[in-house]
């Protein structure tokens, strides 16, 4: 039963309940599981630097991501943990130097991430 408001029409009023009552559209694939260790920012932006890059200081990460030792420290060990990244700690005369590189296990990890990324841009966009 329409309900006739004051300041509109029946059919006006019909159309918007109907509308609200649809279900919510649907991707036509599943949404992909996300490697919840490379989905945050950093974490994604030093295996990105480290998939571009033969190897990279912690200097050179943290001036390329802008970001703080602690923060980027948390991060790389956290990958570095995981084995997505190996770590080299060395002296360069008397300064210590940490330098990093992507695993293959990193490698791999991050084109799935990608593939799944592409994937779900691509659902998006076909169903827009």
């Amino acid at each position: 039963m329409a309900v006739k408001r004051a300041t509109g029409s029946t059919e006006k009023y019909s159309a918007v309940r109907n509308r609200r009552s649809e279900e919510p559209r649907r991707l036509t694939s599943t949404v992909p599981d996300f490697d919840p260790l490379i989905h945050e920012r950093m974490r994604l932006g030093i295996l990105s630097a480290l998939a571009v890059n033969q190897s990279l200081t912690f200097n050179d990460l943290k001036a390329l991501l802008e970001t703080t030792d602690g923060n980027l420290s948390v991060h790389a060990r956290k990958l570095e943990d995981a084995a997505y990244v190996k770590c080299e700690k060395s002296f360069d005369g008397r300064t210590p130097r940490t330098t990093y590189q992507l695993s293959p296990l990193g490698k791999r990890s991050l084109e799935r991430y990608l593939d799944h990324m592409e994937g779900l841009i691509k659902a998006t966009r076909e169903n827009r």
